[in-house]
């Protein structure tokens, strides 16, 4: 069994709480996390390292698209149409 531990630190405990929130329904089952003030801790085990690819791979999307509906990702001002909002 193969284990990958990822620690993201957000700015303050209300932007990993948004985070984590956001990921949590898509992770259960699949990536187990844990929230500790600004830190969200992900934890992946897998039985070869394809499976551990894909999951990561999924995690790491999922946690951009949070990320960006957050507003943390600079240039993530977009509407649902695809306009930008800051112009």
């Amino acid at each position: 069994m193969m284990e990958l531990e990822i620690d993201l630190t957000y700015k303050d405990s209300r932007t990993a709480d948004t985070v984590y929130r956001a990921l949590e329904p898509d992770n259960k089952g699949y990536v187990e996390s844990v929230l500790s003030e600004g830190t969200i801790t992900f934890r992946i085990k897998a039985n070869d390292a394809g499976s551990m690819k894909n999951s990561a791979d999924d995690l790491l999307a999922c946690m951009k698209i949070a990320e960006e509906a957050s507003g943390l990702v600079l240039g993530s001002t977009a509407d649902l149409d695809g306009d930008s909002l800051s112009e």
